[in-house]
């Protein structure tokens, strides 16, 4: 019996994986197909990140740019983009990036912005010809987003912004 599954999610009698996957509910195995999938063709917002040898901080800002266009992001939303400081541990060094967003219009020119941080990560004890590996989040969220892994979607902006505007009105200043 498979101890990572709960008892009715497990089969019977193991008969290897396609059993295992046969026997998760419908949802389940629909999201393994996609996950398939997914690792199979890569998304089209695959950047070839520059190896840790050539990494400087406008290499990785970029980078970060160009990986930015690949969302697809529409009229009106803007951003800027910072290198915000770099850590060190003993076998790798941390670029920090924030890209603010905003959606500016006529009606209202000032609408609030929300931040996507990127952190770069730069070995030391690898080869040096070996990409750098690059991870996002979006400000107020815990998911750590890899990009070619995630398709990001401007609604997590919208929301952001959106909570921003309803507790700026609930607070009385």
């Amino acid at each position: 019996m498979d101890d990572q599954c709960p008892a009715e999610f497990s089969p019977k009698e193991d008969t290897g994986p396609l059993k295992k996957i046969v026997s998760l509910p419908t949802e389940l195995r629909e999201l393994v197909r996609i996950l398939r999938e997914r690792d199979r063709d890569p998304p089209e917002d695959h950047i070839k990140w520059v190896a840790a040898q050539d990494f400087t901080v406008e290499v990785g800002t970029e980078q970060i740019a160009e990986y930015i266009r690949t969302w697809g992001l529409k009229p009106p939303w803007i951003y800027s983009l910072d290198c915000l400081c770099s850590t060190d541990d003993v076998h790798r060094t941390y670029y920090h990036y924030r890209a603010r967003f905003s959606s500016p219009s006529s009606q209202r020119p000032i609408q609030g912005t929300a931040s996507v941080y990127f952190a770069v990560q730069v070995s030391k004890s690898g080869e040096p010809t070996d990409p750098v590996k690059v991870h996002f989040v979006v400000e107020s969220h815990r998911l750590i987003h890899t990009p070619g892994r995630t398709r990001f979607t401007d609604k997590w902006l919208v929301d952001i912004i959106e909570k921003k505007t309803v507790l700026r009105e609930a607070i009385q200043f």
